[in-house]
């Protein structure tokens, strides 16, 4: 199996498959591929594994992507600007990633649902009560909002981050959430109530930019609930009757 990162900030990934070679990912993901590759959907580990991946931001199904012939080749795009990032998955080096994190691994890397053990750490986090584990053996693709900055923490060494800015992180990385100390922080800081603390060991994967943010930066120039579009950079000029 070979793979190359494409496409800049708007990332895609292209894929060459040997025959019999076979990749997993959620539906949708597929940009396109020849015409020796075979799919099939089901529901891998049942219907209840399933639907805990649907609540960490996977699809209900996953889609299997098997070469007939060698050579045969498939891309995946990424949902959202940013990075497609590529992991070695072992026994020791398992991941816990944000939702939608997942973009195409091989068959031998095993996509579960993890929950948090702290309650308020899930329901306040940013990220969900409910994250996306990685174990297994084999290679794994994830895709991150904007630029990717990785960390290495070291025991005991913390970082807090802004809500939905952690991209990812080794499984023996804790995850908490604390509130933001102080009613001028919270009012007027811009941060939100709470700040993920990341401690290590481990390494950590931020990212740049969340859809979130995008998506708030949007609001002022979609169109009004009355139907009126919003015009940037000129001003719209009246309609005749």
């Amino acid at each position: 199996m070979q793979y190359e990162i494409i496409g800049g900030s708007f990332p895609a990934v292209n894929m060459v498959l040997n025959d019999g070679e076979t990749v997993v990912t959620q539906s949708g993901a597929m940009a396109w591929c020849d015409s020796n590759i075979e799919m099939s959907t089901n529901a891998e580990g049942g219907l209840l594994k399933s639907i805990g991946r649907m609540f960490s931001g996977a699809s209900l199904m996953f889609v299997k992507h098997t070469a007939t012939k060698d050579d045969s080749n498939i891309t995946f795009s990424a949902s959202f600007p940013g990075t497609i990032k590529e992991f070695m998955v072992d026994d020791e080096h398992q991941y816990i990633a944000q939702k939608s994190a997942f973009l195409v691994a091989q068959d031998t890397v095993e996509i579960d649902a993890t929950i948090n053990k702290n309650f308020w750490a899930g329901l306040l986090g940013g990220e969900g009560f409910v994250l996306q584990r990685f174990s297994g053996n084999g290679l794994l693709l994830a895709e991150i909002d904007g630029s990717v900055v990785e960390l290495d923490l070291k025991p005991g060494e913390q970082i807090k981050v802004e809500t939905g800015h952690v991209a990812l992180f080794e499984a023996s990385v804790g995850y908490d959430v604390e509130s933001v100390k102080g009613l001028k922080n919270i009012f007027f800081g811009g941060q939100g109530l709470f700040l993920t603390t990341l401690t290590g060991p481990g390494k950590v994967w931020l990212q740049t930019l969340t859809a979130q943010d995008m998506a708030q930066k949007l609001i002022p120039f979609m169109p009004s609930s009355s139907g009126a579009s919003v015009s940037v950079g000129s001003s719209s000029s009246s309609s005749n009757n």
